[in-house]
């Protein structure tokens, strides 16, 4: 049985559900799963875990600095054991920029911070403007409209390949990431799956 650690960073409850349901996944599977949210991620580190896995949100074009700050202070940690990243965002419902090694995001986080993720993937988000404030909502749907999406003020469209999450679990899940084979850290990958949804491109997240 694996000790895992998994933080959360959303801000709409997108990503706090698909870290819901890899967890559930985990522990199916015979793990122990400890889900941090990122308000309480000072108060965790990699230290008596055997698999650290990160999910973080976009907003607004940008990854919480929180995880950014975290996964930076731990990367010597991480480095030396079994981790995984994915981001949620929007953006990733084009098909091109759905996978770890074309989205934007990823790109860009994986280049800001030393570690180095056995396991990368990224997954569409959910647009939902009746959650939203009136200034989020008014600059999604600019946003939206810039890039020719959904920009109907009650809208709620559903972005995210579920199928394509549980594949991301099940691949946490391999023995190749057990403690007792652990597979050193080593060149990204995701599962092969990927999702198929359609719709323009836009910065906001879940």
């Amino acid at each position: 049985m694996r000790r895992v650690l998994m933080l959360c960073s959303s801000t709409d409850g997108q990503t706090r559900r698909i870290c819901e349901r890899l967890s559930g996944q985990l522990r199916q599977a015979g793990d122990t799963v400890e889900l941090v949210m990122v308000d309480e991620v000072g108060q965790v580190a990699p230290a008596g875990h055997d698999l650290v896995v990160v999910g973080a949100r976009i907003r607004y074009g940008h990854h919480d600095p929180r995880i950014v700050d975290w996964v930076t202070r731990h990367a010597g940690a991480l480095n030396t054991m079994p981790s995984a990243f994915f981001s949620v965002n929007i953006v990733a419902r084009k098909a091109e920029k759905n996978r770890a090694d074309t989205n934007p995001y990823v790109r860009k986080f994986l280049r800001r911070v030393p570690w180095r993720p056995t396991w990368v993937d990224v997954f569409a988000g959910k647009l939902n403007y009746p959650a939203y404030g009136p200034l989020d909502r008014r600059i999604i749907r600019f946003i939206m409209w810039m890039t020719r999406g959904p920009t109907q003020p009650d809208a709620v469209v559903e972005f995210t390949d579920w199928q394509r999450v549980e594949d991301f679990g099940r691949a946490l899940g391999a023995p190749s990431l057990t403690p007792s084979g652990a597979a050193p850290p080593g060149p990204r990958r995701a599962p092969p799956r990927s999702a198929r949804p359609s719709a323009p491109q836009n910065p906001a997240s879940s």
